[in-house]
């Protein structure tokens, strides 16, 4: 993630929330992210969501946007900076799905836990939290600094008392 995150996690309120986690995205990583929404059949309520923020934002009509092509709607929703914790949630989900499988995967074979192409299977256990660290180290090893901090903290974020092991560790970019 950028140099920034630290800072702006360790103010008052480190709460982690979708929203905060769609500010400290890259513009790469946000850009991907809301390419994903654009081209997921079962988002349409988020698209609609997405183009009256557009909207809102680029002072056009919700009509209008939603005529843009995909790629500029992906665009235009990538610079928005606020983001409605619903939205910024799915976006989050859409991202990681699409976009980072292979470090999902590895982050979670390395933890022993039964997956899917990096989804968590319905009946595996709780990870380990010795385990934890370890395998935080190996997909940092692997994969680009910023990727592991967003998954990590996205984790940390949807469930933390699964995941509280995450806390305090390096990898995530906020120590």
């Amino acid at each position: 993630m950028r140099p920034m995150i630290a800072s702006a996690l360790t103010m008052t309120d480190t709460t982690l929330t979708p929203s905060r986690l769609w500010k400290l995205m890259t513009a790469e990583q946000r850009l991907r992210a809301a390419q994903a929404l654009w081209h997921e059949d079962e988002a349409r309520d988020d698209q609609a969501q997405a183009v009256s923020l557009i909207a809102q934002q680029k002072k056009f009509r919700p009509k209008t946007v939603s005529a843009l092509d995909t790629d500029r709607k992906a665009r235009y929703l990538a610079t928005v900076s606020n983001v409605p914790e619903a939205l910024a949630a799915r976006l989050l989900v859409l991202y990681h799905l699409s976009e980072q499988r292979p470090m999902m995967r590895a982050f979670l074979d390395a933890l022993g836990l039964a997956n899917d192409d990096g989804l968590i299977a319905e009946d595996a256990v709780a990870p380990d939290p010795a385990k934890i660290p370890a395998a935080a180290s190996a997909i940092a090893r692997d994969y680009p600094a910023h990727d592991v901090a967003l998954y990590l903290n996205t984790l940390l974020w949807q469930d933390p008392a699964s995941w509280g092991a995450l806390q305090g560790l390096s990898e995530l970019g906020l120590s």
